[in-house]
């Protein structure tokens, strides 16, 4: 059987599909990224906001009319849209085949083997025991890989659903964890992206001493180059957490950390468990304890109940804090949590507003970063020849996988994917950085 995957939303999600990649292929089957001539499409979907949930469900209708025209099989469904609506999928979506739940990644391969039959499978195993351990098929470039430590999320949040889509946090064990790394070591990965919900708050459940310094510790003696460190919650970066990221060479000085707002109000009807003043005091530590550290955050504009002097209140704390990554959302109201239930739910206009005179206010930010980069040399993980811009394209420790800028420099030589090179900032281009190798 052909099989094409298509992965939808974060890279925690893209693990899963690379497992289920891998359990099928270990079945004996073909896999492939192209829906067009395959006998079965696996569309792993997020449904986190409104925004991923319409994402999703253009790629069903997308993939259904493939369907329709001859050109795919059969279409299975996968991951948190299948886990928050399926009973509306299946009653509403006559494109699809088969669906599965966050806590049954790994009953795929029976999922195909009752398409193949004519069977409509309907797979929901227990989202709070999963199998987090299995093989991948890595997709993503040789030289950069994603480890996910744990699974789910016990924080709670007002106005998240990621609990009643994937269960409680549950770590993996250190072992099964350091055992994947090597592979990834060994297959080429460079830089290496701890993944989960909440990093800090690996080993908690485990109750043998695990923590997310020793691991680090551990994954630092094999032979990546970068470690790279997706989400850290505030409340949970401890004064000996910093002195090990400070004081080892290979994580890198990003730090991803979301804050979601500033007001202490506003923080408490988030259900956040830090104050306005927490978070000065951590910003603080971090740049003593490294001056060059980039600091990356998740803000949430319009949460119910947010009022024009508490928004103010917001843009002026990140003009002074500065800083330099951050991704803006508007609020999403999402049924099933508690933020739906609350009551002054701030317009559409008003949070898109605010939404705007954010991202603008960062974007000021972010130029301010990179004119402080002109003339310095940087160290850039060279990602390939862009024939487009008719130069090679990269990223500094402070550009993470997708999310964050790019550099695009100059080079006499080949410099091939993957490669490590010193590169002269000369210029600044639409938020991205430019520049000439160093000889």
């Amino acid at each position: 059987m052909k099989v094409a995957f298509i992965s939808l939303g974060c890279a925690k999600n893209l693990v899963n599909t690379e497992q289920m990649m891998a359990l099928v292929q270990q079945a004996g089957h073909t896999i492939t990224s192209e829906p067009d001539g395959a006998d079965v499409a696996v569309l792993n979907t997020c449904g986190f906001i409104d925004s991923a949930k319409s994402e999703a469900i253009d790629n069903i209708l997308a993939l259904g009319a493939l369907k329709g025209e001859g050109r795919l099989g059969k279409l299975l469904v996968a991951g948190c849209l299948s886990q928050r609506y399926q009973d509306e999928i299946l009653t509403e979506m006559p494109e699809v085949d088969g669906i599965l739940g966050t806590g049954s990644y790994t009953d795929v391969v029976p999922a195909l083997e009752a398409l193949a039959s004519g069977a409509h499978p309907r797979y929901f195993g227990d989202i709070q025991h999963t199998d987090e351990d299995g093989a991948r098929v890595v997709t993503s470039p040789a030289y950069t890989a994603y480890l996910k430590i744990a699974e789910g999320c016990s924080n709670g949040c007002a106005f998240c659903i990621i609990p009643k889509l994937r269960g409680r946090y549950r770590s993996r064990t250190m072992a099964s964890l350091l055992a994947e790394a090597k592979g990834l070591a060994d297959r080429g990965a460079r830089e290496l992206l701890v993944i989960a919900q909440d990093i800090t708050r690996y080993g908690e459940d485990l109750k043998d001493g695990s923590n997310l310094e020793g691991l680090l510790k551990e994954l630092c003696k094999l032979p990546f180059h970068w470690i790279r460190l997706h989400y850290l919650y505030p409340e949970a970066v401890t004064d000996s957490l910093i002195e090990t990221i400070a004081s080892e060479p290979k994580i890198l000085h990003y730090l991803d950390i979301p804050i979601q707002h500033c007001n202490d109000r506003i923080l408490s009807a988030m259900r956040r468990r830090t104050s306005k003043a927490q978070l000065l005091s951590l910003f603080d530590k971090l740049r003593a304890a490294m001056p060059d550290v980039v600091i990356r955050t998740s803000i949430i504009c319009g949460l119910p109940g947010e009022t024009e002097a508490e928004f103010e209140e917001l843009c002026d704390f990140l003009r002074e804090v500065k800083l330099q990554r951050a991704g803006i959302f508007q609020y999403s109201r999402e049924e099933g949590t508690l933020a739906a239930a609350m009551e002054d739910q701030v317009d559409e206009e008003t949070a898109k507003r605010r939404v705007e005179l954010l991202v603008d206010l960062q974007s000021r930010v972010m130029d301010g970063y990179n004119e402080e980069r002109l003339g310095t040399v940087m160290e850039v993980l060279c990602e390939g020849f862009d024939r487009e811009a008719g130069c090679y394209v990269g990223r500094t420790y402070a550009d993470s996988v997708e999310v964050d800028g790019k550099v695009f420099f100059t080079a006499a030589g080949v410099i091939p994917a993957g490669t490590f090179v010193p590169v002269r900032i000369t210029g600044v281009s639409d938020g991205d950085l430019t520049g000439e190798i160093e000889a």
